[in-house]
C-alpha cells in the first residue's frame, strides 16, 4: 500500500509501486483530468503538480510519490467555482479541443505559484513541453498573462 496526498486527500493505493501516476489517478481514483497522450513524458497531456513541481504522470511511478502533494486539474477548481487560472483560459477561449489544455493549466498553475509575474519568455519556457496541434497557442499565452495580473490584484 502507498498513500497518496491527491487534491489535499489522503488516498492509499495497492497498485503496484511501478504503476505510474497516471494510471491511479485515472483508473484506481477515477480522476479524468489528467489525459494519455504518448505515454513517454513527451506530449504534457498528462501533467500534474507534485510538491510544486509540474510533472509527467505517465513516466512517474507511485512510489516516487509517497507522501507528496498531488494537484490535479479536478483539485484547481469547480465547474461553479473554476480557479484563476482555469477561468483565465476560458475567458480567453484558450481551449480549442482541449485535450493538452488540463496539462497545460497545471504547468502554468505551477509556474504562476513559483512566479506570479513571469515574462512571456518565461511562460514560453514553462509551456515548451506541451504538444499543442490545435493553434491556440497566442490565447493560452494571453491566458496565463491574465491569470498572472489577477493573481497579483
Amino acid at each position: 500500500m502507498i498513500t497518496l496526498i491527491v487534491n489535499g486527500r489522503s488516498v492509499r493505493v495497492d497498485d503496484d509501486p511501478a504503476t505510474p501516476l497516471l494510471y491511479v489517478l485515472r483508473g484506481t481514483l477515477a480522476l479524468n483530468g489528467a489525459k494519455f497522450g504518448c505515454g513517454l513524458g513527451q506530449c504534457g497531456a498528462c501533467t500534474v503538480i507534485a510538491d510544486g513541481e509540474a510533472i509527467f504522470s505517465c513516466i512517474t511511478p507511485i512510489s516516487a510519490l509517497a507522501g507528496k502533494q498531488i494537484t490535479t486539474l479536478e483539485g484547481l477548481g469547480t465547474r461553479e467555482r473554476p480557479s484563476v487560472v482555469q477561468r483565465a483560459f476560458i475567458a480567453e477561449q484558450a481551449a480549442q479541443c482541449g485535450y493538452c489544455i488540463p496539462g497545460m493549466i497545471l504547468r502554468a498553475q505551477a509556474l504562476l505559484d513559483r512566479n506570479p509575474a513571469p515574462s512571456d519568455q518565461e511562460i514560453r519556457a514553462a509551456l515548451a513541453p506541451h504538444l499543442c496541434r490545435c493553434g491556440t497557442h497566442m490565447r493560452i499565452l494571453r491566458a496565463v498573462k491574465r491569470a498572472s495580473q489577477e493573481l497579483r490584484t
